[in-house]
């Protein structure tokens, strides 16, 4: 017993003092002309950045980009097509703000080679503010062309799920391989709209513009009576309760309403007056975006109802709208709505990308549509949600021979019960690669916050997200054929799975 104290007492010591034998200290900082570069002024082979820049198409691309310019030879230099569409591939796949991306690009020669520099330069390549302009030129449909192209495959790709024998890209009648078919939402950087909290943002930017439009007749008339304080008194007294009653919220949205009312009319009228202030563009389009806020909250205030169409949810971003999902974490969500298609084992494309609150089941008929296009003939199976199975896709996939994932409508049939969960669960599990491509753009990617603000640099990164994921996959299939061994031990055996078959 007393060795352990002594032992128990010793250690004690120990942590309380450190022991100064196991500490070495360091030498001050070496000049920074002594410091020793790891790769001699070479740039290392194997890196991914190097492997990366071999795999996308650069040509191509920058055929694309520049039959957007003027070829009147006029106007400033733009950035070549390889810094622009490199600097967004950087930014996705580090998932940086644009301030950071342009800190990393200095610090970093891999990825100064990434964005086509000839040399490491300590200079920063461009203004971080140049990125709004870089996704504004690549827009959406530009980036789904250049997806289109980074996602070519083989021909010997094109095969029959059932068949690994059957040669795929004829213009056969014969239906084969299988089409994934599934709907997100890529949710956008806003807080959760109520409608007392729509109002009052309405009625501060209004009186902003109030302020703005009285300037030229300061002095020379009576300011109009806005009731700025009562007003933001009003709605801290609603918004700070500990408990929300119906009416009492009711209550609080008439007095909003009233209140952006008055401001509205106050606004148009030292519009109508001789010698007033001019509004900007930006404050145009604000402004009209409240008149139509307003007009929608006033129909669901008179109706007693909380829906209406094209519902508007965020006056800075107004193109944005609720898309009920129904999941368990969040009933709505509020951002665009994308459709993904995937034939079976091979990349992602982002089909269609929406910011409606309507339905479009016929988005789901034309992607089965251009997949006859593609490949010459109509896939086997269409693997979908219950949303996609309703009478006119059933109808449709009937006619052409596709059979549709699912359960039939109507009473099942006890004697093929079995067969029918066991080809359900397979679907199921199928199905379940596109829902983990989901997972991961949301979680590695950005896909589950779109950080962009204008509807047409939103459409880009959504579209550039899924282009990201579809060269990393590149990538590792690049890493399956020079390390198989290694890779089928690796923590990726999804991928694996994905690239094998």
């Amino acid at each position: 017993m007393q060795g352990k104290q002594g032992k128990a007492e010793l250690w004690c010591k120990t942590l309380a003092f450190g022991v100064t034998a196991m500490y070495r200290k360091t030498e001050r900082q070496l000049p920074l002309e002594n410091f020793y570069l790891p790769f001699s002024g070479e740039l290392n082979p194997e890196n991914r950045w190097v492997k990366l820049s071999k795999i996308i198409p650069w040509d191509v691309i920058e055929e694309k980009y520049a039959s957007l310019f003027a070829k009147s030879g006029k106007g400033a230099p733009a950035k070549p097509v390889r810094m622009a569409f490199g600097a967004l591939i950087i930014k996705e796949t580090l998932v940086l703000s644009d301030e950071e991306l342009v800190n990393q690009l200095t610090e970093n020669p891999y990825l100064q080679y990434f964005i086509g520099l000839p040399e490491f330069q300590k200079e920063a390549p461009f203004d971080p503010s140049m990125m709004v302009h870089f996704r504004k030129r690549l827009n959406g449909q530009v980036m789904q062309e250049i997806n289109e192209l980074i996602c070519l495959e083989k021909k010997s790709d094109d095969r029959d799920p059932d068949d690994k024998n059957a040669p795929g890209g004829g213009s056969g009648k014969k239906n084969k391989g299988r089409l994934i078919i599934d709907a997100t939402c890529a949710p956008a950087d806003i807080r959760y709209p109520t409608d007392r909290s729509l109002l009052n943002e309405a009625r501060e930017k209004l009186e902003m513009t109030i302020d703005t439009l009285y300037e030229p007749f300061k002095g020379q008339m009576v300011k109009p009576r806005t009731y700025r304080r009562n007003a933001r008194k009003d709605y801290l007294y609603q918004a700070k309760a500990k408990k929300h009653h119906k009416k009492a919220l009711r209550k609080a949205v008439g007095k909003q309403l009233r209140y952006v009312a008055r401001d509205i009319r106050i606004v148009k009228d030292l519009l109508n007056m001789d010698g007033h202030g001019t509004l900007s563009q930006k404050q145009e389009q604000q402004f009209q975006t409240i008149q139509k806020l307003y007009e929608q909250q006033q129909a669901m205030y008179d109706k007693k109802t909380n829906q209406i169409e094209d519902r508007i949810v965020s006056i800075s971003q107004p193109h944005i709208r609720p898309i009920v999902r129904g999941k368990a974490r969040a009933q709505t969500e509020f951002g665009a709505k994308i459709i993904v298609r995937s034939k079976e084992f091979l990349p992602l494309k982002l089909f269609s990308l929406v910011f409606s609150t309507k339905a479009k089941p016929s988005t789901r008929l034309d992607s089965i549509e251009r997949y006859r296009k593609r490949h010459g003939h109509y896939p086997k199976v269409a693997c979908a949600d219950r949303i996609f199975r309703n009478r006119k896709n059933l109808e449709f996939c009937k006619q052409n021979g596709i059979r549709l994932s699912g359960p039939r409508l109507g009473r099942p049939n006890i004697k093929k019960l079995k067969s029918q969960k066991r080809i359900e669960r397979k679907d199921n599990r199928i199905r379940n690669e596109i829902e983990g491509k989901f997972g991961e753009g949301k979680r590695c990617y950005g896909l589950g916050c779109i950080m962009a603000k204008l509807q047409e640099t939103s459409e880009c990164v959504i579209h550039l997200q899924f282009l990201v994921m579809n060269l990393q996959r590149k990538l590792r299939l690049l890493f399956v054929r020079f390390f198989p061994a290694k890779f089928k031990l690796s923590m990726y055996g999804f991928v694996a799975n994905f690239a094998v078959n």
